[in-house]
């Protein structure tokens, strides 16, 4: 059966016709003779060498070389149900914005040799802790700013088109869809942390719909967060798997207990009126209403849950990861860890 096609950071259609805070020291498994080897296939390439060509005929190359992913792509990530493979194909190929946009992408990504090594290591270390874990096939491809990370059957999309870095000249003309806060991650070194966090969200870990609380949302985004300590490339930035500036990482280590203080006395762990809690576990620029002259960060109850599940396994150093993922129980998890920061 065909599983459902998902999309990861929905931003805009176009067919409208940092090495700081790295985390633990521990030992790492050996993991050298697992065999993994990704290899991405670059549909964006493939697609572009269409440009000029008999429209029907690349349509059928690309249909029978990338299967459900073109299906994909063709009624979903860039057109509509409505329009056919070589309509959707007409526009592109005569949209300068399409070629403008590809010769930027082959550019910052001649290669992904580099992200296939990072990938394969990440992905060994998802096959030592879950031997039975599927490896999907890697396709890279552009959406015109539409998506970041696309899963579908048996695949994971990536659009090199939100990872050209900070400075593209693209993402200041799409400002006013895509604010600045989500384009400065819109960096290469971004990828894998993306990758992971989507996989491990939809593939291994999905939440469940019984947690509605605060602090069971908390700890949920708290051992994702912690699943990609130990699995990302070592060396791996903090801020790259949750997506904080410098500054902002420094803000919450600083102000750490002054943000748990503050939701104890808030009363928000138990709460279950989502709408009331929501600001602290969605993206954003800051947190409205705490630190001064914006300089909070965003998403703090997801930071304060992954430095209590990080307290957990420290304080039961007998708990394994698969324990610690399969565990549902969010109080037994802050009780365990014994969490009490102090304010500064």
């Amino acid at each position: 059966m065909r599983q459902r096609f998902k999309l990861s950071q929905i931003y805009l259609f176009f067919l409208s016709m940092v090495a700081l805070f790295s985390c633990n020291g521990s030992k790492r498994p050996d993991v050298d003779q697992i065999k993994v080897s990704i290899k991405i296939k670059r549909f964006e390439k493939d697609l572009y060498q269409g440009k000029g060509k008999d429209i029907n005929q690349t349509n059928q190359q690309l249909g029978n070389q990338y299967g459900y992913f073109y299906d994909d792509f063709i009624h979903r990530m860039v057109g509509n149900p409505s329009l056919s493979g070589p309509e959707v194909l007409a526009l592109l190929y005569k949209d300068q914005a399409y070629t403008d946009l590809n010769a930027e992408v082959d550019s910052v990504f001649p290669s992904l040799g580099p992200l296939e090594k990072d990938l394969t290591q990440t992905f060994k270390y998802i096959r030592y802790y879950y031997p039975k874990a599927k490896v999907p096939q890697f396709i890279s491809t552009l959406t015109g700013f539409a998506y970041q990370i696309t899963t579908g059957d048996k695949y994971m999309g990536i659009g090199l088109d939100m990872f050209l870095g900070r400075n593209s000249k693209f993402y200041g003309a799409i400002v006013e869809s895509v604010p600045l806060y989500q384009s400065r991650r819109f960096e290469p070194q971004y990828i894998v942390p993306r990758v992971t966090e989507v996989y491990a969200r939809e593939e291994l870990f999905k939440e469940r719909d019984e947690d509605r609380s605060m602090l069971s949302k908390m700890i949920y985004n708290g051992k994702i967060l912690y699943f990609m300590d130990l699995i990302l490339p070592e060396g791996t930035a903090d801020t790259l798997k949750i997506g904080y500036t410098g500054p902002q990482m420094a803000w919450c280590q600083q102000y750490e207990g002054n943000i748990w203080a503050y939701f104890l006395e808030s009363e928000l762990l138990y709460q279950t009126d989502y709408p009331k809690f929501q600001v602290y576990l969605t993206d954003g620029p800051f947190t409205p209403q705490l630190g001064e002259n914006r300089s909070s960060a965003p998403k703090l109850g997801v930071w304060i849950g992954w430095q209590i599940v990080r307290k957990y396994m420290e304080q039961n150093p007998n708990i394994t990861l698969q324990q610690l993922m399969a565990e549902t129980d969010a109080q037994k998890i802050l009780t365990r860890s014994k969490y009490k920061p102090k304010p500064s």
